[in-house]
């Protein structure tokens, strides 16, 4: 009989391949703060995302009370924050990048938001009282050790805790790839992980697939740019034994249009969701 795959494990290992990929590509020792140049444009392009409708988002209010308190995890350029203050009594964001507090901070302003506490800190090196609600959107990624970061979301919250990550294919080109390269499909930290990542820690949550379908498509302006950011993404820089399958696949599954190369539409959201009870002490076991 085969092993049990080690959730937790393979998550871990996908969030290091990201580190190291990240670092070399920054040519840096130190910490520096990778949205310095990049928080505005990152709020612009949640702003674009964001004019459409959105399940998550209306799930999300559907469930809040204006007497609750929300803890935003990884609150970016503060949308979710921005949202969530209209509907509740009090909203702490917990985010990492001075630039993106700095941009956050100044949309506060501008729409008067009076009831939310900015605090930068990476999670789960970062202590509040519990709140009612608690919700990390696509800020989980970076965090090697899942179990830590959702057993400190769990101690801060009283009511429920809600996750929205990345959906991606099972055939999409990225998983052909990771299939060839590592395989196995997940090419990077996402939904399937972290819900067998839930599981394997005793938390059985519901699961609400974004309505809205899939995002956008990338485009690259050459074969040769498509190929540089597919080794980047696996790690791959300064590798060649994987270059002719990738190159291969690049052809096959992009289309050339208005003189970009365009992407496969493969990703979506999900929005994986669950009730806090005493009991909710989660104990992270490997297989």
């Amino acid at each position: 009989m085969e092993k049990m795959k080690d959730w937790i494990a393979l998550w871990r290992e996908l969030v290091e391949i990201k580190a190291r990929s990240r670092k070399r590509e920054a040519n840096a020792e130190t910490k520096v703060d990778v949205w310095c140049a990049r928080a505005r444009e990152f709020d612009e392009s949640v702003k674009r995302r964001w004019a459409r409708p959105d399940s998550s988002r209306d799930f999300v209010i559907s469930q809040l009370d204006a007497n609750a308190t929300v803890l935003d995890i990884g609150a970016g350029t503060g949308a979710w924050a921005a949202l969530l203050n209209r509907h509740v009594r009090w909203v702490t964001a917990v985010e990492p990048s001075s630039a993106m507090i700095e941009v956050m901070r100044e949309k506060l302003a501008v729409e008067g938001c009076s009831n939310v506490e900015t605090i930068q800190g990476v999670w789960p090196d970062v202590s509040v009282e519990p709140h009612d609600f608690s919700l990390c959107s696509h800020a989980m990624y970076g965090y090697p050790d899942l179990p830590a970061f959702i057993r400190h979301m769990v101690a801060s919250t009283k009511r429920m805790c809600f996750l929205v990550l990345r959906a991606p294919a099972v055939d999409g080109l990225l998983a052909e790839a990771a299939r060839h390269i590592w395989g196995q499909p997940h090419d990077s930290p996402n939904f399937t992980i972290a819900y067998n990542v839930l599981l394997q820690m005793g938390i059985y949550p519901n699961v609400l697939m974004e309505n809205t379908g899939l995002w956008d498509s990338r485009t690259s302006g050459s074969l040769t740019e498509a190929l540089h950011k597919t080794k980047q993404h696996f790690g791959l820089d300064g590798l060649t034994e994987h270059d002719d399958f990738l190159i291969d696949l690049l052809r096959r599954r992009l289309t050339y249009q208005d003189g970009q190369y365009v992407w496969p539409r493969g990703v979506r959201s999900a929005l994986v969701y669950w009730t806090v009870t005493e009991d909710s002490c989660p104990n992270a076991t490997s297989f």
